[in-house]
């Protein structure tokens, strides 16, 4: 019995990686449908398997990380035809870059529910903006080295390399960590609402990045509701379908993106994807702490008004015996 409950232990430990090897595979599949390329070289405006890297090290620890070198390396082995060493660093770079932005995670105390909003500023500023550098350097640095871009254009190209890897890990990683809180719909839930809130997010997504007229900003409106009335649930699905929508805008050089070069759009997609991503992350965990704090004060209140109605004199008289008969029960 100890012989199978360890080989099953094995078998479920190997099925996680190859899983997560899969799951980067096709994110980053999914991720190329809309790739541009800077001066050459091959970026997305989001990167979603880095957000899914990070998600499955939430999930289940350091174990998983083979499954992330093997995703990325099959990844850009893909992209370059061939394994040579440059490839190896990059997929090294993109396999540290999720590995240290967990290390940093952990450290700090997060908690992957999100419902502080602590968590939701570490996760911006160190799974994101921080650990998403390590990539960024790793891959830009290998094209400079294999002679595939010129050293003046490492910057820009770095940029772009690094604004898709950390929009991944704020677009993707919230929406991963929500996944584990699904559970089969009552009769109760808010279907009409939400309903209403996934068609309003489709039309005035289209509207803000299809029209001519400059009108991205109409998308928060749409975000700040999915936060203040269904939280992380409704906040993190509703920033992936605004980004989404908006990246297939900005490639396809519509609406709001039209006459501009491939550079300033992707500034723009940058700049609209996490603005919306800070938004719907941040406001979902201010009001989820929010209401753990109502919770928590409406239960001590609760306990504290038990313990009034016991020290009560009529309830203490019923109750508690008095000091004389304590002293006969004594003799």
């Amino acid at each position: 019995m100890i012989h199978s409950e360890r080989n099953r232990r094995y078998l479920l430990a190997v099925l996680r990686v190859v899983g997560v090897a899969a799951a980067y595979y096709g994110a980053a599949r999914l991720g190329l449908l809309r790739e541009v390329a800077v001066h050459g070289a091959v970026v997305t405006p989001l990167w979603p398997p880095t957000g899914i890297a990070l998600g499955c090290l939430l999930y289940f620890g350091l174990r998983v990380w083979p499954g992330i070198a093997v995703g990325s390396l099959a990844v850009v082995g893909m992209l370059g035809g061939t394994v040579t060493p440059s490839t190896l660093v990059v997929a090294a770079g993109n396999t540290l870059a999720p590995l240290c932005a967990y290390a940093l995670l952990r450290r700090t105390g997060f908690r992957r529910e999100l419902d502080r909003l602590r968590d939701g500023v570490v996760l911006v500023f160190l799974g994101a903006m921080a650990a998403m550098t390590i990539s960024a350097t790793a891959g830009t640095a290998m094209l400079v080295v294999d002679g595939k871009l010129p050293a003046e254009n490492f910057w820009s190209v770095w940029a772009a390399w690094w604004a898709g890897d950390a929009m991944g890990v704020l677009v993707v990683t919230p929406v991963v960590l929500v996944l584990d809180r699904l559970r089969p719909p009552r009769l109760t839930d808010r279907w009409a609402e939400a309903v209403a809130l996934l068609a309003v997010a489709v039309a005035g997504t289209l509207i803000a990045t299809r029209s001519s007229l400059s009108m991205l900003y109409l998308v928060f409106p749409i975000v700040i509701w999915a936060a203040l009335r269904f939280r992380l649930a409704g906040s993190a699905p509703c920033a992936l379908l605004v980004s989404v929508l908006a990246i297939v805008a900005g490639t396809d050089r519509d609406g709001s993106f039209a006459g501009h070069s491939l550079v300033e759009v992707m500034i723009n997609l940058t700049v609209l994807n996490g603005a919306v991503a800070l938004t719907s992350l941040l406001l979902a965990a201010i009001v989820t702490e929010q209401q753990n704090v109502r919770h928590r004060i409406e239960h001590a209140c609760e306990e504290l008004a038990e313990v009034v109605d016991q020290l009560a004199p009529g309830h203490s008289a019923a109750a508690w015996p008095s000091r004389a008969e304590h002293e006969r029960g004594g003799r």
